[in-house]
């Protein structure tokens, strides 16, 4: 196997072992401030939820009864 293969193998399994942890966002080395980025752009994410979400619907003791809920009216959002 050539070194370059063997380099580009290495780094693979490097990226590929990393977890986010939350000192990501204190260190300088590019993988760390990529974890920290891709941490922040998921939790926005899950946090927000996405344009086209619905309400769930719920029974009096807010448990689930269904993912099919009633669709949220976006103004200013679509045609004009």
């Amino acid at each position: 196997m050539r070194k370059r293969d063997r380099e580009t193998q290495e780094n693979a399994r490097e990226v590929a072992g990393k977890t986010y942890q939350p000192s990501d966002y204190k260190q300088n080395e590019q993988l760390s401030k990529g974890m920290a980025i891709t941490h922040e752009q998921v939790s926005d994410g899950y946090t927000e939820g996405t344009i086209d979400g619905k309400i769930d619907e719920t029974n009096e003791n807010d448990t689930l009864n269904s993912h099919d809920g009633e669709k949220i009216e976006r103004k200013g959002y679509g045609k004009k």
